[in-house]
């Protein structure tokens, strides 16, 4: 038999939340923050166009990973942790989003 979730409060749940890596840590820098108020290096790729056409990368001293339009680079930043953003390039090279072009 399978041991169903851990119960709220319970010395299983507590030592999952005591455990902390980089890898799994949600960033303190909200979603939505205005891009241009990070201090952060935006870059973008060398596959972007003159139009602007592109989303600007950056990566954040909490080791979190801010995404822009470089479009409205004052508009809003959706920050990731490296392991989200790991999982988004996997896919991405695995074609798991071709349908969408």
């Amino acid at each position: 038999m399978t041991p169903g979730p851990a119960l709220p409060g319970s010395r299983t749940q507590r030592s999952a939340r005591n455990v902390y890596s980089k890898e799994n840590a949600v960033p303190p820098v909200q979603n939505g923050v205005r891009a241009s108020s990070l201090d952060a290096r935006w870059i973008k790729s060398r596959r972007s166009n003159a139009e602007g056409n592109c989303v600007e990368v950056a990566t954040l001293v909490d080791g979190g990973i801010a995404v822009r339009n470089s479009r409205f680079p004052d508009g809003p930043a959706l920050v990731y942790t490296p392991a989200e953003v790991a999982a988004f390039v996997a896919g991405a090279k695995e074609g798991e989003f071709d349908h969408l072009l």
